[in-house]
């Protein structure tokens, strides 16, 4: 079995190991523009097999939370450029990960954009605004003649983070968002092609993903899934039609030839195991949502073959340089959740790498 520290080619990005920092929302943009922070903490971690983006909103409609970057003006594209360049700079690889936020956004954060999902259905608990946390509003259900635009949204965001020189984009189809909520039952109601069965809430996500690989490459784009995840009121509860929805959307994108599938869910479910071999691609396994992953447990799931990369998150929050610091048996800083989410430098761009 491979080594966490030996390299890997996934479509047209070569890696020169399978340690791949995920993404994680940070809240420091000035507005929705990356900035001289989001430069320094990206190159910073550049050593990173791959580095993926924050969730990064595709549409001002799409944004989430407040500070969180965009893919959709020229003001953005110039910061988002700066950032690319200083990673490749560092001789790193960086992807935008593309994050409609659907019903999980507020009027207050979109600067006054209508919030739109699959079904008029507000999502549990609240968002944080401006102004303090206010309960998710209920959205606008999306007319069927409308879906074909908000793909062109996503679309269009995708060439422009490879027009400001990112290697590629990861589709976000996970964790309550956007395409997730076409996906699962508890959040789309529809009855017509987009909705009423499992095929029919896959097909938004393998629309919008087919539109990105023909705009910009199929080795230049990776999809996120989070298969019951059930978060933020995407629920998926029904075993068998998780089963059918999820194995329907990936033997529909396995013959587009995408860069990797990215898996947040335990590697040892039978069920990602068989999304696995049904994808035929690189697989990247994210099992640390609820425990931090450690040296032992990202080797362990190449050491059992459960998937070709494992993506890691807070610990990459407080270890620029987590590469060589797993390399060497090194020390590890330990991240403080208390400066995660908004805030400047400290917790940012603030921890010190070996030697520093």
């Amino acid at each position: 079995m491979p080594s966490l520290f030996e390299p890997l080619t996934a479509g047209a990005l070569t890696m020169p190991s399978r340690l791949v920092m995920a993404p994680l929302t940070r809240n420091r943009a000035v507005g929705t523009l990356p900035g001289d922070l989001h430069v320094e903490y990206y190159a910073q971690r550049a050593s990173a097999g791959l580095v993926i983006t924050e969730g990064s909103q595709p549409v001002a409609e799409g944004q989430g939370y407040p500070s969180t970057p965009g893919f959709h003006s020229p003001e953005q594209l110039a910061g988002w450029r700066r950032v690319a360049d200083a990673v490749h700079e560092r001789g790193g690889r960086i992807v935008a990960q593309l994050m409609h936020a659907g019903r999980i956004a507020h009027p207050d954060n979109t600067g006054g954009e209508e919030i739109v999902a699959p079904s008029a259905l507000a999502a549990p608990g609240e968002m944080f605004t401006p102004t303090g946390p206010q309960p998710h509003p209920t959205p606008r259900a999306l007319e069927t003649a409308e879906i074909p635009g908000v793909v062109e949204g996503i679309v269009q965001a995708a060439r422009n983070a490879v027009e400001a020189g990112l290697d590629g984009v990861e589709v976000h189809a996970a964790n309550g968002y956007l395409i997730h909520q076409f996906l699962a039952p508890g959040s789309n109601t529809r009855n017509d092609e987009y909705g009423g069965s499992p095929q029919a809430r896959a097909r938004f996500a393998v629309e919008v993903t087919r539109a990105v690989a023909e705009a910009i490459g199929p080795e230049r784009v990776g999809i996120r899934i989070s298969p019951a995840h059930n978060i933020q009121g995407a629920t998926e509860e029904d075993a068998d039609d998780v089963r059918a929805t999820y194995t329907h959307l990936v033997e529909q994108l396995a013959p587009l030839g995408l860069a990797y599938l990215s898996v947040l869910a335990d590697p040892r479910l039978a069920l990602v195991q068989d999304l696995r071999a049904a994808f035929g691609g690189v697989v990247i396994a994210n099992d640390g949502f609820g425990e931090v992953t450690t040296l032992e447990s990202a080797q362990a799931i190449l050491d059992e073959d459960l998937a070709d990369a494992v993506a890691v998150g807070r610990l990459f929050i407080a270890n620029p340089d987590l590469p060589r610091r797993w390399a060497e048996g090194a020390g590890l800083n330990e991240p403080d959740s208390a400066t995660f989410y908004g805030g400047g430098a400290e917790g940012y761009t603030d921890y010190p790498a070996l030697g520093a």
